[in-house]
């Protein structure tokens, strides 16, 4: 399943750094907007296996 999400880009002087607005735990920097759009994707798989990770630990 493909989802969408809304990122916030904000130019800072390395570059960009990006956010999630519906994971706003998922922060990321690049120093060009594409290479911190890839960071976000990146980010957010991440994100998404440790909850997964977290998930079963919890169940044991």
């Amino acid at each position: 399943m493909l989802k969408t999400y809304t990122a916030n880009y904000t130019k800072i002087p390395s570059g960009y750094m990006g956010q999630l607005v519906e994971w706003p735990e998922v922060v990321t920097e690049g120093k060009t907007l594409e290479d911190c759009r890839e960071s976000l994707q990146d980010a957010l798989q991440e994100m998404i296996a440790a909850y997964r990770q977290q998930e079963l630990d919890a169940k044991f």
